[in-house]
């Protein structure tokens, strides 16, 4: 079965740090591309930042650019997403998506999803 699991989420003070990853199960990440997505309450999902199969290629989005870092760790079939300076707009349910193919910001070209981990910041 495959499945991509978030962790790393919680409540965190404007101005604080946290580090989400994206495990895969059941399939390799090797080939695949992933992308980062956030939907905040009454909001649509947007995209976050993605990172090409074997890590060479990244994009974010623009409200993100210079906070958040996306890496990859093939060996370990897990990706991140280091975020920094979190601001209270940054709340949100973070998921992660593969896709085998070339890393993009929209999430319609994803196949597989994990259900989500909340990120709270607020003081």
């Amino acid at each position: 079965q495959l499945q991509l699991v978030e962790s790393g989420g919680g409540l965190v003070q404007p101005g604080g740090s946290l580090r989400l990853s994206c495990a895969a199960s059941g399939f390799t990440l090797d080939y695949y591309a992933i992308g980062w997505f956030r939907q905040a309450p009454g909001k649509e999902r947007e995209g976050v930042s993605c990172i090409s199969s074997r890590g060479g290629r990244t994009n974010y989005a623009d409200s993100v650019k210079g906070r958040f870092t996306i890496s990859r760790d093939n060996a370990k079939n897990t990706v991140y997403l280091q975020m920094n300076s979190l601001k209270p707009e940054d709340t949100a349910v973070y998921y992660c998506a593969a896709v085998f193919g070339i890393a993009t910001m929209r999430d319609y070209e994803y196949n597989y999803w994990g259900q989500g981990t909340q990120v709270t910041v607020s003081s």
